[in-house]
């Protein structure tokens, strides 16, 4: 384990080529004393362990950051000389996604359920999902650029990995003070001897992050962050239900991050149409892990986008995840 302060000047303990549920990171975390208020807690409520196919990921940036992608017509490193090199991506799940999860779950409960039962089903999985992984609002910058899985792995090949497909790793486990996250590796195959330490990223039902037909799949081990409902089977009814609890529980949430490897001055390009068209505006989100002028107001984040992107024929959109706070 590697304690360390982080480019942002966040402090994070780091386990590397491993991917730690929480019943393994509360172990190791008991037996290398490190405090964590949030993680230790004991006795928090019932919540659904749902599984995410997710097929976008998201990149969020301020002005500033902006205006390099604009200018360079794609991703780059924007700390090469203290990384590996890495341009990192994050999650993004949407609305159809959280349906098609809560859908699973209730067939993997009660797969011997009744057409009446499941009309009688109230949706819930959204009560659960409000963490900062699936909030529209962002903790790095107003910017937010959403692409297809498909469209940022096709690009990555063609441009890095003479059309083969990219390999992926397991590449750490990262604890903050409220946050779990743990990152993906994803390189080129000629770099196979170079990152060959990292496991290969597994498709395994217990694993917290696999790889599938083109989808990444995601168990999430916390996915409230603060906890106002609790998960209740009625087995009898064969039907999930809700209860309100008197107060509210704060505790860890996680997150799957995808860190793509490049070269010291390599760029991810893509087209001007690309880029714009996968660009949406996002609110202020909490905790905000930048410096606050990092967040632009609307009005303020149209007009730079319409000088970076002139004549561009749609107005710029906020974006559409599941909610913000």
């Amino acid at each position: 384990m590697d304690t360390q302060t982080n480019r942002r000047g966040h402090r994070e303990h780091v386990w590397y080529r491993e991917h730690l549920k929480l019943n393994e990171l509360k172990k190791r975390v008991e037996s290398e004393k490190i405090e964590n208020n949030y993680l230790s807690k004991e006795n928090i409520p019932p919540y659904p362990r749902p599984e995410f196919h997710v097929t976008h990921l998201k990149h969020d940036t301020d002005g500033e950051g902006l205006r390099g992608i604009r200018e360079s017509n794609g991703f780059c490193d924007p700390d090469p000389k203290g990384s590996l090199g890495l341009l990192w991506w994050s999650l993004m799940v949407r609305p159809e996604d959280i349906q098609s999860a809560e859908r699973r779950l209730l067939d993997q409960i009660y797969p011997d359920r009744k057409e009446e039962q499941t009309q009688k089903q109230q949706s819930f999985l959204g009560k659960f999902s409000t963490s900062p992984a699936f909030l529209d609002s962002s903790m790095l910058g107003s910017n937010r650029f959403s692409f297809p899985l498909k469209e940022l792995l096709t690009a990555y090949s063609q441009q890095f990995c003479s059309g083969a497909q990219p390999v992926m790793r397991v590449f750490k486990t990262v604890l903050y003070k409220k946050e779990v996250m743990y990152a993906v590796l994803v390189h080129r195959p000629a770099n196979q001897e170079r990152f060959s330490g990292y496991p290969l990223l597994p498709d395994d039902p217990n694993a917290v992050c696999a790889y599938r037909d083109g989808r990444f799949i995601w168990r999430p081990e916390a996915m409230c962050d603060t906890h106002s409902y609790e998960f209740v089977r009625n087995d009898e009814a064969k039907q999930v239900e809700v209860n309100e609890l008197s107060r509210e529980i704060y505790y860890v949430w996680d997150n799957v991050a995808i860190a793509l490897h490049v070269e010291e001055g390599q760029v991810l390009k893509f087209s001007t149409e690309q880029l714009r068209k996968n660009l949406t505006f996002c609110e202020k989100g909490w905790p905000i892990i930048t410096p606050p002028d990092s967040f632009d107001k609307f009005k303020d984040a149209e007009a730079l986008v319409k000088e970076l992107w002139p004549g561009y024929p749609s107005a710029l959109e906020h974006s559409v995840n599941i909610q913000a706070p």
